[in-house]
């Protein structure tokens, strides 16, 4: 009788958990849609996070020379990142700029990556623990229990980084593709006779609707162009930002005219040559390579299909035949 009442109790939990896991999944899945319904506010976003950079250069400076430091008061997402550094296999140098890198400058960004790094293996040992301790799952396989409990919390650890990473990617891939359009818009700004603090600005505003990941990065470098004292280090800040050759190339070429007063729009216009042509030649190497990258595809699924068609009449005439 008790293990009857503990099957139909099992077997009442695993119905639950199943009810749980589908309206999870389906918040989820609303989450998303609204997520990508929600294009509108990107620019908005952007345009945020340019005076997001600005009030924080105006703060930096206020403090320098009020000599104040001490006095602010340093919140808890700040005292968190003060105290991961001291932790190497959670904190590195380069997780901040990674984060920048990723599109993410808030000032709790990097606390709350690390306590999603933290927290997230946290949860999911809890949850093995209750799915294997508390509803008996894989209670006769000890090896996938033993899976269970060590892997999800491993997986859980190593997700936020390979998530950064293809964040870093992706925010990389678009910037690639909208270089050369401000280069063009750059070049035609300097032609007709703006600084480079102008001229970058307004291709900032100018590309705040087609790419607002472009113009955004473009706006902060302007920004910092303005309050820094020394124009290459924020001109070296945006090649930190964005990890390109196109964008290094851009900002040596910046530096030199900065440096020993070149014309500023021939330096740009062979430059925006350049680019463009190297965009061309990646663009027919990955047409040579399209060939190659369909063979194996055509041999698994077109060419079997093609035979059915082909030979699946004969066959069955020969089966008649025979028959």
């Amino acid at each position: 009788m008790i293990d009857t009442q503990q099957a139909d109790w099992m077997s009442f939990m695993q119905g639950d958990m199943l009810v749980y896991a589908a309206g999870i999944g389906m918040v989820m899945v609303v989450l998303l849609v609204w997520h990508a319904l929600s294009g509108s506010e990107v620019t908005e976003k952007r345009l945020k996070s340019v005076m997001q950079r600005r009030d924080d250069l105006r703060s930096e400076l206020k403090a320098q020379s009020t000599r104040r430091e001490g006095l602010l008061q340093k919140d808890f997402f700040k005292q968190l990142a003060a105290t991961l550094k001291n932790t190497p296999w959670l904190y590195s140098d380069n997780l901040r700029k990674n984060l920048a890198r990723a599109g993410l400058r808030n000032k709790e960004a990097v606390g709350l990556f690390a306590m999603t790094k933290i927290g997230l293996p946290i949860i999911l040992f809890i949850l093995a623990l209750f799915l294997t301790a508390g509803l008996g799952i894989a209670e006769k396989k000890p090896l996938i229990k033993l899976l269970m409990m060590l892997g999800l919390p491993i997986v859980a650890f190593v997700v936020p980084d390979t998530w950064l990473k293809n964040a870093i990617q992706k925010r990389e891939d678009v910037l690639r593709k909208s270089l050369p359009d401000a280069f063009d818009l750059l070049v035609i700004c300097a032609e007709a006779g703006l600084g480079l603090d102008a001229a970058l600005d307004r291709v900032a505003r100018e590309m705040t609707q087609s790419t607002p990941v472009l113009a955004e990065e473009i706006g902060i470098t302007a920004v910092e162009l303005g309050f820094l004292p020394d124009r290459r280090v924020a001109l070296m800040g945006f090649a930190e930002r964005v990890q390109l050759p196109s964008v290094r190339a851009l900002v040596n070429t910046l530096t030199q005219s900065e440096r020993y007063g070149t014309p500023l729009a021939q330096a740009l216009r062979v430059l925006s040559s350049e680019l463009r042509e190297e965009r061309m030649m990646k663009a027919e190497e990955k047409a040579a390579k399209l060939p190659a990258t369909l063979t194996v595809p055509m041999i698994l699924f077109i060419l079997p299909t093609l035979f059915i068609v082909l030979l699946g009449p004969a066959i069955i005439r020969v089966f008649d035949l025979n028959h």
